[in-house]
């Protein structure tokens, strides 16, 4: 937008961010496009989780922070209250704090001065060789893919020859221009401005945030901070019919070509101890084997997950991945909140008062215990405070972020049915936790599976050592019903013969688990034992 200002035109770029977690590396990739960031603050709620981790995104990359307390005008605010845990959390100058109503247009008209007044001009040079950064993009059905560059050195303009330092993929620039607010297009951009390019690229997942744009010829430095955008929502998806699933992969390619968020993996067994999460969204992220001869192997599935004696033999080290895990709710409801964290073998940094009530909490936890089920037993554990706070922003009480991995006694829990493994129900769990969840899944099993004519032992095991077992007792047919009377001899003749046949039965027969009992056992209802 253009913006006059004691008789001075600007040109400015306002880049919406996400506050949720899930954006992290979207936002931080935004803010290497920005001299500044305004820091949004509700007056009625105060500073969230989330505040706390985008601010600390922008104080690391050098960039002003511009702090604004919004919604003043409710009955609830309290923009005092609100300035205060500025001052304490962030160490800033609170006294120049806007107070604004975007409702009410109150002290609205001071922001964009404001912006001027204490954020420093992009310090590029024109005449340098072009280095652009990609921030954004989405797909036009018409013209492919539509990036959003800022161009930080150099000059870019229609016809330039550009080259993606992360693909090293060829394109010509068609169309370039800035967003006014729609595409407006001006032929060229220059050092310190941003807009859109058009160059033809056809699939989103060839437009890498963060990604250095250079003229093909002219190689330059990489921004510093580039890596492929990581999965924070995981989901296991199949279809219910089994013919359908080339309908449902043909559905998915449709969604990936328009939006490079999505990354896909095809798994030919069911997901990692997903049996726990109503949503489906459990996904343990990789687990690392560490050899002896210094081989590091990334396992993704319990299938290949190493057995006991090669853990004993051959690997030096197993590790899972770590996140810094930040909450902050009212501290009348800490005590459960560390004692949640305590079960989920979290390890407390922090604890600090950010003002009369309400205190910051900051833990080390296993990335594999956050997304299973954490968010449902904290707003339990909270009297349902966190569950107000989710409803009007995600998340708002809770936030985390990466933390690299940490060795860990990581092992693999089998489920045997008659004795015989059943792949697509192997976990790797913490030891830990392995007794614990592997009776739950014996009892869910026993619950789920239907009698056969013989008796059917569901055991859980870790290597050759069983955890739990549970027993489904023979389904019994009566074979007598047609005796009325006459010799005992009879029925005992019938009853032996019955039992002879559930004994050959045993040794023989196999267990087939309908695929109903699979989808039973996936959902966080219906798996619960009894």
């Amino acid at each position: 937008m253009f913006y006059q200002y004691n008789g001075t035109k600007y040109l400015l770029n306002l880049i919406d961010t996400p506050g949720h977690v899930d954006f992290s590396y979207e936002v931080s990739r935004s803010l290497a496009a920005c001299q500044g960031t305004l820091l949004l603050v509700d007056a009625s709620q105060g500073i969230q989780a989330q505040t706390v981790a985008n601010f600390f995104l922008a104080f690391e990359q050098g960039i002003t922070v511009v702090p604004v307390i919004n919604k003043i005008d409710l009955p609830a605010a309290q923009p005092d209250r609100a300035i205060q845990q500025i001052e304490s959390t962030f160490e800033l100058d609170g006294s120049n704090i806007l107070k604004i109503s975007a409702k009410t247009g109150l002290n609205v008209d001071r922001v964009l001065p404001t912006v001027i007044e204490n954020i420093p001009p992009p310090d590029g040079d024109v005449n340098k060789p072009l280095r652009a950064l990609l921030f954004d993009s989405w797909y036009d059905t018409y013209v492919g893919v539509v990036c959003l560059m800022a161009v930080v050195d150099g000059k870019l303009q229609k016809g330039d020859k550009l080259l993606s330092a992360h693909s090293q993929i060829r394109y010509d620039v068609t169309e370039v221009g800035i967003m006014h607010p729609e595409q407006t297009s001006t032929g060229y951009l220059h050092a310190g401005q941003v807009g859109y390019v058009i160059c033809g690229m056809k699939v989103a997942s060839e437009a890498y945030i963060g990604d250095t744009f250079h003229h093909v010829k002219a190689p330059v430095q990489p921004f510093p901070g580039f890596e492929p955008a990581k999965p924070m929502v995981f989901s296991g998806i199949f279809p219910i019919d089994t013919n359908d699933f080339n309908k449902l992969d043909e559905s998915i390619t449709k969604l990936t070509i328009n939006d490079a968020s999505v990354s896909v993996q095809k798994e030919s067994r069911f997901g990692e101890d997903d049996s726990n999460d109503g949503n489906n969204e459990y996904h343990r992220k990789d687990i690392l084997v560490t050899y002896n001869d210094g081989t590091v192997k990334t396992i993704r599935n319990p299938a290949d997950f190493p057995d006991p004696h090669e853990i004993s033999t051959s690997v030096l080290s197993v590790s899972e991945p770590m996140v810094l895990g930040t909450i902050i709710l009212p501290d009348q409801y800490m005590g459960p909140v560390m004692d949640l964290c305590g079960v989920r073998r979290g390890e407390q940094l922090e604890y600090t008062y950010i003002d009369e009530t309400r205190v910051i909490a900051k833990y080390i936890l296993p990335l594999g215990e956050i997304v299973k089920d954490f968010h449902d037993e904290l707003k339990g554990r909270s009297s349902g405070y966190a569950r107000r706070w989710f409803k009007q922003n995600l998340f708002n009480s809770f936030d985390y972020e990466d933390m690299g991995y940490r060795e860990a006694d990581i092992v693999k829990m089998n489920v045997l049915i008659n004795h015989k493994p059943v792949d697509a129900l192997a976990a790797i769990l913490h030891r830990s936790q392995a007794e614990l969840v592997g009776r739950d899944w014996a009892r869910k099993l026993r619950d789920i599976i239907p009698k056969q004519l013989f008796e059917v032992a569901i055991q859980t095991a870790i290597g050759n050592k069983i955890i739990a077992r549970e027993t489904i007792s023979a389904l019994r047919k009566n074979v007598t019903a047609k005796c009325y009377g006459g010799d005992v001899t009879r029925k005992m003749k019938l009853l032996n013969k019955q039992k002879e046949g559930k004994k050959k039965l045993k040794m023989i027969g196999n267990v087939e688990l309908p695929q109903k009992a699979f989808y039973d056992f996936l959902s966080k209802d219906k798996g619960k034992s009894k």
